[in-house]
């Protein structure tokens, strides 16, 4: 794996030397934009919108509008602001996971100790481990503060960004049924239907099928093929009235269990 960060995490007074990777890969295909005419690349060009001409990119600056006029910021400014917080992650506070909302997480990233400093970092690990606590920091990377939560998955430590509570929307925004008026019978039946498709959670299941279709697709034309298209899903809402009908038409069904696309 490639470092991506390199600095200490923070425990108290106690120092811990690590290295930071990104605990994820993306399985993205990557498409050009291309003249169909010719299959030449279509280049974007960054252009002064007042004159209209090409500006060079050593001419490009990052900048921010502020009261109504833009102010240039340097790397310098970036790296200075960054120097303040970043070559320590220091854990400020422990919690229970279960007090974070799930909505909350974002990307993972694992923290491995540097070369001699396997103890400090297995102390820390196995202390949260035993406690049941997880710790909460600040992160700076990139030109952004994020809040992180660490906790030991297996043998290692997993750093967790965190969404702060700003970047959230409030659910009240949304028009959704405060109480709904549904019977005894109802919620019997939906409960056994979810009985009936319950299972283990086992990641490995899950396939991301939307690119293996797109590959295949990619195969087959660059072969001179056209695959057949599937006939499309017509998903028509189930009405109120028709909600117990439905179900029991479900528990009926002689249908595979729900599996993973």
């Amino acid at each position: 794996m490639r470092t991506i960060w390199k600095g200490a995490l923070g425990f108290g007074l106690v120092n811990i030397p690590i290295k930071m990777y990104s605990a994820t890969s993306q399985r993205r295909l990557d498409f050009d934009l291309i003249d169909r005419r010719n299959h030449a690349r279509v280049r974007n060009k960054r252009v002064n919108e007042k004159t209209g001409e090409e500006v060079p990119y050593k001419e490009i600056v990052k900048a921010y509008k502020y009261n109504g006029e833009y102010v240039e910021l340097t790397e310098e400014d970036f790296d200075r602001v960054e120097e303040e917080k970043n070559q320590v992650i220091q854990l400020n506070s422990f919690v229970e996971e279960e007090e974070i909302d799930e909505i909350y997480f974002k990307k993972p990233y694992y923290l491995a100790p540097e070369k001699g400093n396997l103890t400090g970092y297995g102390l820390l690990r196995d202390a949260m481990r035993r406690t049941g606590k997880v710790g909460i920091a600040t992160v700076v990377m990139r030109g952004k503060e994020d809040l992180a939560v660490i906790r030991p998955v297996g043998d290692a430590l997993v750093l967790q960004k965190l969404r702060f509570a700003e970047e959230v929307k409030d659910v009240e925004e949304l028009d959704l049924p405060h109480k709904v008026d549904i019977g005894g019978k109802q919620l019997d039946m939906a409960e056994e239907l979810i009985n009936q498709f319950s299972t283990e959670f086992d990641i490995r299941d899950y396939k991301d099928t939307y690119t293996e279709n797109l590959l295949e697709t990619i195969e087959a034309k660059a072969k001179g093929k056209k695959r057949a298209a599937k006939r499309k899903m017509e998903v028509v809402p189930t009405k109120t009235k028709d909600l117990m009908a439905q179900l029991k038409a479900s528990l009926n069904a002689d249908q595979p269990r729900m599996r993973a696309s």
